[in-house]
């Protein structure tokens, strides 16, 4: 079902104030492990944010969905049902994310990387998500190439598949990383439709492309991800547009 926009100012709300573009993701419950994308834009820091496109099917966490470290204010207390996101969990974070960069198979030469409008770095043998919390590297994407190597375990960007053929990084528990508090957050290509994740948030590969195109850093775009009854009981005080109930 689509996401319906009421639109609101978001000048005192948690979101930053340069965020111009929106990324909203709806999942039904907590454990539940596909929701709902739909797209906003906005003109100016407190200006109405306006849905974009048609709203469409995520795949989130195998388990669901757990407090991430991002931009969103620290959520602790009685109220927090649940933990916060840790590696291996098989979560996808819940909160607000920067969306930092695009990786993806097209050559740096390509025509999708000289029209990228957010940092892109294609894919090679060398180029490795880091997910060893020992590591100095954790939750870092490196060229293995250009560094000493000191981690026992990372993930390949370069794959057989087309999960990484185009996708956006998600500053989860970024600068500084908290060793063990999740890594390596991707919005990137499902393995199909229904198929969760490891921690990510997939989509059809026509999708992931589209939105690929559309993020730009100049509008300094935002993930924000959470259940149906986190979302509406923040929605107002978080200043977010209205949504109807997120597709099962």
């Amino acid at each position: 079902m689509a996401c319906m926009v009421s639109p609101v100012s978001l000048s005192s709300s948690a979101v930053p104030a340069p965020a111009r573009q929106l990324l909203l993701v709806v999942a039904p419950e907590w454990d539940s492990c596909s929701g709902q994308l739909q797209r906003f834009e906005r003109r100016h820091a407190d200006g109405e944010w306006q849905a974009i496109g048609p709203a469409i099917a995520v795949t989130l966490g195998k388990f669901g969905l757990a407090w991430g470290r991002g931009l969103h204010p620290q959520i602790a207390g009685p109220e927090n049902a649940w933990p916060g996101k840790h590696e291996g969990d098989g979560r996808a974070p819940a909160g607000i994310f920067a969306i930092t960069g695009l990786f993806g198979s097209p050559a740096p030469d390509s025509p999708f990387a000289r029209a990228a409008k957010l940092p892109y770095l294609a894919a090679t043998p060398d180029l490795k998500a880091i997910d060893d919390p020992a590591s100095a590297y954790y939750n870092r994407i490196v060229d293995q190439s250009a560094v000493t190597p000191d981690w026992t375990s990372c993930e390949d960007m370069l794959r057989s598949d087309e999960r990484y053929a185009v996708g956006a990084v998600v500053a989860h528990n970024a600068e500084p990383p908290v060793p063990g508090a999740g890594s390596c957050i991707f919005m990137h290509v499902w393995a199909g439709e229904g198929v969760p994740t490891a921690g990510c948030t997939a989509m059809a590969l026509a999708d992931m492309s589209e939105i690929a195109g559309w993020l730009d850093a100049s509008a300094a775009p935002l993930l924000i991800q959470l259940p149906q009854a986190e979302y509406e009981a923040r929605r107002a005080a978080w200043g977010l547009p209205a949504c109807s109930t997120p597709m099962r």
